[in-house]
């Protein structure tokens, strides 16, 4: 038995396994406790009560929100921090692994189903050709995957901090406005919760959390709101046509995080695939590439447990 983890800035995503599939899968909120050990042991005594065999974990994989780059991991959109060999100890595990979250959902990407994904837009499968993907969500996610050796590599970078270039007068208005509050304004700084309020006060001068602007957006009775979702959309499209021309991500480019779906048709009929495709002299080569929105719900936990089974392998 496995215990696998997706750890966002808002949310903590459980599962265990002892197989192919999933045995158990619990969200809880990150709110409702005072570590990421408070929050494994609660997931563990509520799998344990619900028949389990909680208790026989040894091996343990995390994909955290977060740069994971030695021992020590302090989240950057939640107060969450901890060594991973006192936490390893603390739980009893013979393994723990943790892994940046979105190198994680990279990981998921060449083994996603059909009906885990729709495709936006056109473009060319080609098979084992570098993967890109973005997210917004809490943050902004960053990654992909490439192939070798016949054999998926996950990247784990943090892209979402670059800086933001406005592809219009509007945008630049925008930037101009967040230069003023910020100083350096990344692309996360827009493409995320915050950042949807954000556009939509530096549209307006009026201050809206996220949940009110996307629901106003897409019942329509908001045209303010509708368009600031507008604009997120579109920026969304230039970032991740950057990423795609970044990595050279002619496999596809996927969208995941937990805003873009709850947009339903507001994304799909937006600019955004124009927005990707518009590259200049390079837009032929956007066009080749595909686009897809993750529509699965719990990839990362897939990609994770890929990662702890050649993890698990390589000590062997």
């Amino acid at each position: 038995m496995k215990l696998l983890a997706d750890i966002g800035g808002t949310n903590a995503r459980f599962a265990l396994q002892s197989g192919d599939g999933f045995d158990d899968i619990e969200v809880l909120a990150c709110a409702d406790y005072p570590t990421l050990g408070d929050a494994m042991q609660a997931y563990l005594a509520k799998a344990a009560a619900r028949g389990l065999a909680a208790d026989s974990v040894r091996h343990a994989a995390i994909a955290i929100a977060n740069p994971v780059e030695d021992d020590r991991v302090s989240m950057t959109n939640h107060h969450w921090s901890f060594s991973i060999e006192a936490l390893r100890r603390q739980q009893g595990l013979e393994t723990l692994l943790v892994v940046n979250d979105f190198a994680a959902l990279a990981m998921s990407l060449p083994h996603l189903a059909a009906e885990g994904r729709e495709r936006i837009g056109g473009g060319i499968d080609l098979p084992n050709r570098p993967i890109g993907l973005i997210g917004p969500g809490t943050g902004l996610g960053v990654s992909g995957v490439i192939p070798a050796a016949g054999r998926w590599f996950a990247l784990a970078g943090e892209g979402g901090h670059v800086s933001f270039a406005p592809s219009t007068r509007e945008e630049v208005a925008i930037l101009e406005t967040l230069w003023s509050e910020y100083g350096h304004v990344s692309a996360e700084r827009l493409l995320s919760g915050m950042g949807m309020e954000l556009i939509h006060w530096a549209l307006t001068g009026k201050r809206l959390d996220a949940p009110s602007i996307t629901g106003a957006a897409i019942d329509g009775s908001d045209a303010d709101c509708v368009k600031t979702v507008e604009t997120f959309c579109s920026i969304l499209g230039s970032v991740a046509g950057n990423v795609a021309l970044t990595l050279g991500a002619t496999g596809g480019m996927y969208i995941g995080g937990g805003i873009v779906p709850r947009l339903g048709k507001m994304f799909t009929e937006s600019s955004f695939r124009a927005r990707f495709e518009d590259k200049g002299r390079l837009s032929p080569y956007l066009a080749r590439i595909p686009t897809y929105l993750i529509t699965e719900q719990y990839p990362a936990l897939r990609g994770v447990s890929a990662m702890l089974s050649d993890h698990i392998a390589a000590l062997q």
